[in-house]
């Protein structure tokens, strides 16, 4: 994939129902690498994340929008571009592994499973942040019920960690903007650079 601002938008087939309703309970391949500056930590897949391999996939979900609002992409990416994050000292895995088709069909005993996997692949990549895209993930899955949005007071195996809210379109108390600004937050705690294409005047 390519990161250039001027290449031709490239139209990608929708999931059928049938092939949505195949995707419960598979995983998909995170993105990673050593030494990240922010490692984003979904809850778990979607189901039409399942379907096509890419992380916060659902038309809906605004990861990819908050992501470019708050400086961290040059320009706002399709999720099938995820593979140019590591580039960018960016990665994305999840607390759980199973897609669902709601991040509440996940049980307890999963989150906090998930949490201890996740401490080994930090420990394991060393990423400087890890950024949790969901503040009710992140309080059952590492015990913190009083957990508020922005920087932990705790580290995840030598990681500092900040909470995100939760990009899915059913967060209403997030708009696009509240977002982007969210992100951008965490991006100048981490000494990212605000790689925003500057507006033509």
């Amino acid at each position: 994939m390519t990161t250039d601002p001027g290449r031709t938008a490239v139209r990608h087939p929708r999931p059928t129902r049938a092939e949505l309703a195949a995707a419960a309970d598979r995983t998909i391949p995170d993105v990673l690498a050593p030494g990240l500056t922010v490692l984003f930590v979904g809850i778990n897949p979607g189901l039409w994340s399942a379907a096509t391999g890419w992380h916060f996939a659902r038309p809906g979900n605004r990861f990819w929008p908050a992501l470019h609002r708050g400086g961290f992409t040059q320009r706002l990416l399709h999720p099938s571009e995820q593979a140019d994050l590591p580039a960018l000292r960016l990665g994305i895995t999840n607390m759980a592994e199973r897609a669902s088709a709601r991040a509440d069909e996940l049980s307890t005993e999963e989150l906090l499973a998930g949490a201890a996997i996740l401490t080994d692949k930090v420990a394991r990549y060393r990423p400087r942040w890890v950024a949790v895209v969901g503040v009710t993930a992140y309080r059952i899955g590492f015990r913190r019920p009083k957990a508020a949005f922005g920087p932990q007071p705790e580290a995840v195996a030598g990681a500092r960690l900040w909470v995100l809210p939760n990009t899915s379109g059913l967060n209403a108390h997030f708009t696009p903007v509240t977002l982007g600004a969210a992100f951008a937050e965490l991006r100048v705690a981490a000494g990212l650079p605000d790689r925003r294409e500057p507006v033509q005047s």
